[in-house]
């Protein structure tokens, strides 16, 4: 996750401001040219989306590229960018709501935390609307830090402020997925950071519009055996993200996990939501989108 300067998307969120076309990757230059090749195409197993943060080009020319890839839509867009994403017929695979409620954005005060409840319901509450209104069905939420609550605290709190929101959501069609983040090295301190405390979660709302959002280089990076984790606990996940372990870049040779065999997995659980590439590109050949056509290769098994 480094370049000059640390990069991570605590700090770039901030400035993010059902059919599936399916094509695979050509090496061909970066898509502002008048003729934008398609790739073969995929094998429809997998509905591949990427997220927006972990690329420096407008998104009116990622959507572009998504279009080119075969990508179905993109992932972690706010609703200022839904237009463009309707313009080139791509899906909000994971939602925000818009800028208007920072506090759901924030990865650090959340469900677990009672004082930030007030604001998250205000706002969410909204924000299901908003999401259900344009069309889409996903909407990202997050635990936030301990700030030494107990997790059995804290679970009951999610329980607590959730409850509030998911009759709305299930009203709406929205289904709100609670994302799990490594503390050990990217998010020190956040509590949702395990399989085993979001899928109790889970349980207890006892709800099809909650879901988890398995983040498999997070969880790679706290608690490992993904396959069997994804194989023991699939009904509760919603949507996955990826990167490579160690350092959150390509999902090349060149890191520890295979992603062709945790794909496989994935499509063996009869999974059919989306899998989103959210790795930090190493290699900048036209803005990074090499690798993340080259991800996506690896991905559609």
């Amino acid at each position: 996750m480094k370049s000059k300067k640390k990069i991570s998307r605590r700090n770039l969120l901030k400035t993010v401001a059902a059919g599936t076309a399916a094509f695979t990757i050509n090496n061909n230059v970066y898509s502002k040219n008048k003729k934008i090749k398609k790739m073969n195409l995929l094998k429809g197993n997998i509905n591949h989306s990427v997220c927006e943060w972990c690329y420096n080009i407008p998104l009116e020319d990622l959507a572009l590229e998504a279009k080119r890839i075969g990508l179905v839509g993109i992932d972690l867009i706010g609703a200022e960018g839904w237009d463009v994403l309707k313009k080139h017929n791509l899906i909000s695979t994971m939602c925000y709501g818009d800028l208007e409620g920072k506090s759901t954005r924030s990865l650090t005060n959340g469900w677990c935390d009672e004082k930030y409840h007030e604001d998250l319901i205000y706002h969410y509450k909204r924000h299901i609307n908003l999401v259900a209104n344009a069309g889409w069905t996903n909407l990202i939420c997050f635990s936030g830090n301990r700030r030494n609550i107990s997790n059995k605290e804290g679970l009951e709190n999610c329980v607590k402020g959730l409850s509030k929101i998911l009759p709305i959501a299930e009203k709406m069609g929205v289904i709100i997925h609670m994302e799990l983040l490594n503390s050990k090295i990217d998010h020190k301190d956040y509590m949702c950071d395990n399989s085993n405390w979001g899928v109790e979660l889970c349980k207890r709302l006892n709800s099809n519009n909650f879901k988890l959002l398995y983040d498999i280089y997070h969880m790679q990076v706290d608690e490992g055996d993904v396959i069997r984790t994804i194989s023991k606990y699939h009904k509760y996940i919603g949507h996955y993200h990826t990167a490579g372990v160690p350092g959150r870049n390509e999902i090349d040779s060149s890191q520890e996990l295979y992603y062709p065999a945790i794909m496989k997995a994935i499509v063996k659980t009869g999974f059919k939501g989306y899998v989103a590439q959210e790795f930090i590109p190493k290699n900048k050949d036209r803005k990074g989108i090499s690798s993340l056509e080259e991800a996506v290769k690896i991905c559609d098994v």
